[in-house]
């Protein structure tokens, strides 16, 4: 059977490593991603410390930093140098720029203060005896800010300094200034004694400050460089540290043998990968030299296994909706396959517009066509990664909905007419048609009117019609009634798949028969009228057409007599149908816990586990009620079909009418440079809200009528997804620092 459809067959394996190979196998195993492992080493903690397994290593480069793992990759010995390399090289650039700042602040402080002591010896003379009186001949102050705002080494940040000059008398105030200057963090610099001291000063920290730059240059090309020669080798040891630390986290899963010279690990494996786990393995042990291979065991379990559906790129996205609603149970009919042609069709039945179609399928295809850009695969935006992964989703309901915008015969709201009118337009414009009506009403009853019915979907003078309404809602809400009974009925007939194939052929007879008979003798009934209708009553006899709803009530009422029947014996079938209906209700209610009692007690095949009979009727019992009451609530759910197919129609309808006829109804000159804003908002309006917001509800009721309406009747989803051990899945960025 095909895997897609149940999943592949699953087994519990014991892998004997040896010691000296266990870590290449699982390295190889790591690479192909075969088999998920199950822990067996309880005693060893899960928070073992890996921090002897990388260490990190800032490099700086202006005011970023890269970090580096150093430890246990195979370029060991390169990284050591390197490390040692850029770490002199940054030391030593910490050191230049600290030197520079303080060669500048001297400059600042030089030249601003030249200023305080150009003065007049007279007016100074009078300064220091005043301030000596007044401050008993502590300091004399002079200060004044730097224009150039200077580079803090420590912060980066540019800050503005301030320039001051001390004069003092005794060296216990010298002290005291010095201290009181540390505590602010000043920097003290000598002062001159002359005019000529100082010139020559200020020359060679210029010279020096030119030197210094050009050695700062050098140093940052040079740091760049080395940067670069790294960043080619980061992500790779960024990877091999990952697969390293993955690869010590599963052996820690793993046991010792009674001679702690063989782990064994227990791993779950697909059946068809069994002798691609043994090449594996054999691989690993060749890699490694050992001497003793390693070898894989199979072991009964009675566990349950994980569940692994393979899938590619068109049907992994149809797989994600059905994972979404739950994983399914070890080996259980899989919704998928069912799910690629069923739920863009049900999306285009309430979608169906083939002017909206054709864009979204347009749209898909380019997606489709492009799906190997990187730019569009890797990107930060969430909405257009959930639109790009559904491409195929989005290309398939697009396909369906153009299907069904023929069937409906709509395009951006308008019909098209494209075989002609199976209406006579010459008949209809008869004055005996037109007498005492102000609008046009089709009557196929008339003769002439009626030349025969449209080649395929909705005759587009339909259109014009003013009854058109009331005829479509009649059309789409049978048709949605119709496809939910099928829809529902394929359900319950899968489920037959899942007896079989789990040995309990009972519920064939105690479960599956009765829920399709009452299905189908109750709603299966209603279809047949429904098409019995519309094959056996002409026109001629649309007047007195009955009432499939009054049919259908009368049904349960008893009183088919009180109208007209659709055929002759209706009465009796209506009464054995519920018959039978009725009676189906309490086989599934106490057939299967009565059958399993009677099992139970009359042999030993169930001599397995504990049998509760209380347990196995109320269980029953839910299921039942569940059943019967959720085939009458998800008959009327797939009404929504009709709902949202109409709402859109309408949306469509009032979106042309109130933007593009405005434009198309002006008729001068400035007409045609009026419809092009026109049109443009047309556009923005049609993707936004039919598109965007009216496919989005369409895909919305499309998932539950799955997961509810459909999905119940025979898939669980109550399982375990299989996640295999795949250095794949490992996060290769630097933000993530997740194991696996």
């Amino acid at each position: 059977m095909c895997p897609l459809l149940r999943g592949e067959e699953m087994c519990l394996a014991q892998l004997f490593l040896q010691s000296g190979s266990a870590y290449d196998c699982i390295s190889e195993l790591g690479e192909l991603g075969l088999v998920e492992f199950r822990d067996v080493s309880p005693k060893i903690s899960r928070n073992t410390d890996t921090s002897h397994f990388e260490r990190k290593l800032f490099l700086q480069h202006s005011l970023c930093w890269f970090i580096m793992f150093t430890m246990w990759v195979a370029s060991q010995e390169q990284l050591q140098r390197l490390e040692v390399e850029l770490g002199e090289v940054t030391r030593n650039k910490e050191k230049l720029q600290k030197n520079l700042l303080e060669l500048t602040e001297y400059t600042h402080m030089l030249r601003i203060t030249r200023s305080f002591v150009q003065r007049s010896r007279v007016k100074i003379e009078a300064f220091e005896r005043m301030l000596w009186r007044v401050c008993k001949g502590y300091t004399i102050l002079s200060y004044a800010e730097v224009e150039e705002y200077l580079e803090d080494p420590d912060t980066g940040e540019p800050t503005q300094s301030v320039v001051f000059l001390i004069s003092y008398w005794g060296d216990q105030i010298g002290q005291k200034v010095k201290k009181i200057c540390d505590c602010y963090h000043c920097h003290l610099y000598p002062y001159p004694s002359s005019n000529e001291e100082r010139n020559d000063v200020v020359e060679g920290l210029r010279t020096r400050i030119q030197d210094l730059h050009t050695v700062l240059h050098r140093t940052e090309d040079y740091l760049k460089q080395v940067l670069i020669k790294a960043s080619e080798s980061v992500y790779t040891w960024v990877i091999q540290v990952k697969k390293m630390k993955a690869i010590y986290y599963i052996l820690n899963q793993c046991s010792f043998d009674v001679t702690n010279k063989c782990l064994i690990a227990e791993v779950w494996c697909p059946v068809n990968d069994i002798p691609t786990l043994r090449r594996a393995l054999e691989e690993g042990s060749r890699k490694s030299g050992a001497t003793v291979p390693s070898f894989v065991n199979r072991i009964p379990t009675t566990d349950t296994p994980p569940t692994l559906i393979r899938t590619n790129k068109f049907t992994s996205g149809f797989q994600n909706i059905v994972d979404a609603y739950g994983v399914g149970t070890y080996r259980e009919v899989n919704p998928a396959p069912f799910t690629i042609i069923t739920f863009p069709f049900l999306f285009a039945v309430m979608f169906g517009d083939l002017g909206h179609g054709a864009i979204m399928a347009l749209s898909a295809a380019w997606m489709v066509l492009y799906e190997n850009n990187r730019k569009l695969k890797n990107t930060r935006n969430e909405i257009w990664n959930t639109f790009f992964e559904g491409r195929y989703i989005i290309l398939m309901m697009g396909l369906f909905s153009i299907y069904t915008g023929l069937i409906y015969n709509d395009c951006f709201s308008k019909s098209l007419n494209i075989f002609g009118s199976g209406w006579s337009v010459k008949a209809m414009f008869d004055e005996k048609v037109w007498d005492g009506n102000g609008v046009l009403t089709l009557d196929p009853n008339i003769t002439g009117v009626f030349k025969g019915p449209y080649p395929l979907g909705i005759d587009p003078i339909w259109n014009l019609a003013s009854n058109r309404l009331t005829f479509l809602n009649s059309y789409k809400m049978k048709m949605s009634v119709i496809l939910g009974i099928i829809h529902m009925s394929f359900g319950v007939v899968l489920s037959t798949f899942n007896h079989l194939h789990f040995r309990k052929e009972y519920n064939l007879y105690l479960v599956f028969l009765p829920e399709l008979l009452f299905l189908l003798c109750l709603f299966g009934y209603l279809v047949f009228m429904i098409l019995y209708k519309w094959l056996f009553f002409t026109v001629k006899d649309s007047r007195h057409a009955p009432s499939i709803l009054i049919h259908f009530i009368n049904m349960f009422l008893m009183q088919s007599d009180a109208v007209q029947p659709l055929y002759p014996g209706q009465t009796g079938l209506q009464a054995f149908l519920l018959v039978i209906a009725v009676l189906s209700v309490p086989v599934l209610l106490l057939g299967k816990p009565v059958y399993l009692y009677w099992l139970q007690n009359g042999s030993h095949r169930l001599g397995m586990y504990r049998f509760n009979l209380a347990d196995e009727f109320l269980h029953q019992a839910i299921h039942t009620i569940e059943y019967c009451l959720g085939c009458i609530s998800n008959t009327a759910s797939y009404l929504r079909l009709w709902a949202l197919s109409l709402a859109h129609a309408q949306l469509s309808e009032v979106l042309w009418a109130m933007v593009m006829r405005i434009g198309l109804r002006m008729d001068t000159s400035l007409g045609v440079l009026f419809l092009v804003p026109v049109f443009g908002l047309f556009a923005v309006l049609t993707v936004s809200i039919l598109l965007v917001m009216e496919g989005l509800s369409a895909f919305l009721h499309a998932l539950r009528l799955h997961w509810v309406e459909f999905q119940n009747k025979f898939y669980s989803g109550t399982g375990v997804k299989f996640c295999p051990f795949s250095f794949s899945l490992l996060p290769s960025s630097f933000e993530h620092d997740g194991l696996l």
